[in-house]
């Protein structure tokens, strides 16, 4: 197999709430695209492709390391677009095209089941012809950074690709370490990493707060962990290692800036955005 199908939407599906980190209202409607369309975002009436390439560098050693993925072009840019990426990507959705009023994607639980439920509640998916050229890993890609942190991509060892996601905060941290996997089937997407919401510890909580962002959230709204035990603040988990399956969620959405579907057993230590952008670059030079 050297493609995936292609699907688009059946119908538009709007998404409205505020912006994680502006706090600014937002509004996202995703609509059917063309057979070869690809993913693409429309804002302040300019359009730009959902690539890694319309992503500003970020250094990954760098101190001020990525904390959302920002996509860009023609002057104007949409913050936060990781969770909306990774539902397209995780329900097999290639062609679409994004629109968004305000600064950002709206965050709503943190998680990417909203961006799920309203595809589905626009009628779901509708196939297109033809299929998407997919990328066919046959030898070991690799990016780490300073911090050991990792992802590499191998060969597949049968027909289906994986994407696995290992966090480790290290010995003692707050976070126990976990594993999440992804098997690459939308089903298994929707029920088992679309759910997961985007989390941070208390202290950090506070730090953005005193920076002037989350004003408008609360622990009800998305998971604060306590600095002490991890435990939710104000909430409950998902999963028990909901935290993992968030990390998972947004290396699916990040490396969907690539382009292509690829076809892989994908393995990531400890990474964040700027690593996952730097991998994405780093497999569009090889392919």
């Amino acid at each position: 197999m050297n493609g995936v199908r292609r699907q688009t939407l059946r119908s538009p599906a709007e998404i409205r709430g505020r912006g994680l980190f502006s706090g600014a209202p937002a509004r996202a409607v995703i609509t059917p695209a063309p057979a070869g369309h690809g993913v693409g975002f429309e804002a302040r009436g300019v359009t730009f492709p959902a690539l890694v390439t319309h992503v500003p560098p970020c250094d990954p050693n760098s101190r001020g390391r990525a904390r959302w993925t920002t996509l860009s072009g023609g002057g104007a840019s949409v913050m936060t677009v990781e969770h909306l990426l990774s539902a397209l990507r995780g329900l097999g959705v290639t062609d679409a095209l994004v629109s968004v009023e305000g600064p950002e994607v709206p965050i709503l639980d943190g998680s990417a089941e909203v961006f799920v439920d309203a595809v589905a509640a626009g009628g779901g998916l509708e196939p297109l012809a033809g299929e998407a050229q997919a990328i066919i890993v046959r030898e070991p890609i690799e990016a780490r950074d300073d911090t050991g942190a990792w992802i590499r991509a191998d060969p597949l060892r049968g027909p289906h690709m994986e994407y696995r996601y290992t966090l480790d905060y290290g010995p003692g941290a707050a976070i126990a370490p976990a594993t999440a996997v992804w098997d690459g089937g939308a089903a298994t997407y929707q029920v088992e990493v679309a759910p997961a919401r985007t989390y941070c510890l208390a202290s950090e909580a506070a730090a953005l707060r005193a920076a002037g962002l989350f004003a408008d959230l609360s622990p009800r709204d998305f998971l604060v962990l306590d600095d002490a035990t991890g435990r939710p603040i104000e909430n409950t988990l998902r999963f028990p290692d909901e935290p993992a399956r968030h990390k998972l969620l947004d290396l699916i959405g990040d490396l969907s800036l690539i382009g292509r579907p690829i076809l892989a057993r994908v393995t990531a230590y400890k990474s964040g955005h700027a690593l996952a952008h730097a991998f994405a670059r780093r497999v569009l030079e090889l392919y």
